[in-house]
């Protein structure tokens, strides 16, 4: 998730002419950045040194992978030649050339930037490809580089390169499936609502077609906006992902809209939670501030499944490893899907389900109870029939829904100030109390229902913070009798 600096060095004398040695633990990528160096330089129309050259980078015990070594390295190599007047201690150069001396895409630009501004560096230098990805991060100046033969010239005064004026990229619009093209499916409708507006996880459980899936896609309609902080935030995921996941990752920087990512049930949980051979973020993590889609929970492998516990609870992943140990960020809003049995046709009056007891039991088990407990509400989503739907009218206004919500939001963030992201999900069992203000009668009911329904502690805190975000909705400082009695009807089926 972090990139580290690496200080280039360059130095002529001794072994064969014009040979190039590239030393501080480069692998095969770094090591054939001479060949394209010595390319770039002559195809640019620069001399190359008459000399053996060592190219050092610093520090030597920090494994260097990838090309996008190989512009510094050409740039310190000309700098012994050429005695550029330029102070490169105040800018970080990265990118990888063509052996024509263009100037090509590279990955992790952001996080580059977010370390360069860190350090206190003043301009960095990338390929014009990554300029909009860098460009998030305030408080640099930023430079196109095209080709190589542009790069020296800036650096030589022949030609200056003028920095980029950072703007604020476009924010994506539109969406294929919105929550009020479903017809019916209020109560479903009302829990996602509730679901996006205080970031709480949510199951929804019905036969195939009832529209489950249809559902959670409408869901990314209603989430509220990126600020600057999280668009960053979220980018920086995508950029240290790109390595790994390529470039259809990389061709999505910056980040504007919050992600919805919804893997496969044969996912593995390296995939899922993040690790593996090459330590990349996992599904979780990419879905950091976003939605995190399981359609058929039960399906994902136990160990996958109880792998979440952790981040569903913390918000974030440790994972240790033999080579190291990982921390990444999962603070993510979950949305599960399932059948009520494995056939699906539960409870459905037009078919027969075909599943005995002890299969519909073993399918129900596939998900332990700490998962279950860990899911905030849980939604029965009924089957409609063709002459329902046809008779059944979409209820509700997406811009009244979405104001709802943004403003339900805005309670959050002026109640959770301390708190990162400032929602009713996360907020400690031990300060629901002290930030949130109760009537008698609403806790007089949960007290009530805790009783007879014999929640779990985990759940009996999960209801009070449904509730809140529910009074939040509602626009209303006290949490009432009513946003207890609605929160607990999310609750009696777990």
């Amino acid at each position: 998730m972090d990139a580290e600096l690496v200080e280039i060095e360059a130095t002529l004398g001794g072994g064969d002419f014009g040979q190039i040695s590239i030393v501080g633990l480069p692998d095969t990528a770094v090591s054939e950045a001479k060949e394209r160096v010595r390319s770039a330089i002559l195809n640019s129309g620069w001399e190359f040194p008459k000399r053996k050259i060592t190219v050092n980078l610093a520090p030597a015990d920090l494994k260097k992978s990838g090309p996008i070594y190989d512009l510094p390295i050409t740039v310190s190599i000309l700098t012994l030649k050429y005695k550029f007047n330029f102070d490169f201690s105040k800018c970080l150069i990265a990118g990888e050339l063509s052996l024509s001396g263009e100037v090509r895409k590279i990955k992790g630009a952001l996080l580059m930037a977010i370390k360069a501004r860190a350090q206190g560096l003043e301009a960095i230098f990338l390929p014009n490809e990554n300029i909009t990805e860098a460009s998030l991060v305030k408080g640099l100046k930023i430079f196109p580089v095209n080709t190589l033969n542009q790069l020296i010239k800036h650096f030589g005064g022949q030609k200056i390169i003028e920095a980029v004026i950072q703007q604020p990229p476009e924010t994506e619009t539109g969406n294929s499936v919105t929550l009020t093209d479903i017809k019916g499916q209020e109560k479903a409708k009302r829990a996602l609502e509730i679901a996006v507006a205080g970031g709480h996880n949510i199951l929804l459980s019905g036969p195939p077609g009832s529209g489950k899936t249809m559902l959670a896609k409408a869901a990314a309609s209603i989430l509220p906006p990126l600020n600057d902080h999280e668009k960053l935030e979220i980018s920086r995921i995508y950029s240290a992902a790109a390595n790994i996941l390529g470039q259809q990752i990389i061709c999505s920087l910056p980040i504007t809209r919050r992600p919805f990512r919804a893997p496969h049930h044969s996912a593995s949980a390296s995939a899922l939670i993040g690790g593996g051979s090459k330590c990349r973020p996992g599904e979780i993590s990419l879905a950091h501030l976003g939605v995190l889609f399981m359609d058929e929970f039960p399906e994902f492998s136990r160990y996958a499944l109880e792998s979440l516990r952790q981040p569903l609870e913390d918000g974030k992943i440790i994972i240790s490893r033999a080579q190291g140990n990982l921390d990444l960020p999962a603070r993510f809003m979950l949305i599960a899907a399932m059948n009520p049995c494995p056939c699906g046709f539960l409870g459905l009056k037009e078919k027969d389900c075909t599943c005995s007891l002890e299969k519909i039991k073993k399918y129900r088990q596939k998900i332990s109870g700490p998962i279950l407990d860990r899911i905030d509400l849980y939604v029965e989503v009924s089957s409609l029939s063709p002459m329902e739907l046809e008779n059944s009218s979409s209820t509700g206004n997406l811009t009244i829904i979405q104001k709802r919500i943004d403003q339900a939001r805005e309670r959050q963030l002026a109640r959770l100030t301390n708190f990162s992201p400032p929602l009713n999900a996360i907020i400690p069992s031990g300060q629901i109390r002290n930030l949130c203000q109760f009537t008698n009668s609403a806790l007089e009911l949960l007290k009530t229902a805790a009783k007879n329904l014999n929640f779990s502690n985990r759940a009996y805190f999960k209801i009070l913070k449904i509730a809140r975000t529910i009074a939040d909705l509602d626009d209303s400082e006290l949490v009432a009798e009513c946003h207890l009695a609605e929160a607990l009807q999310y609750r009696t089926q777990l």
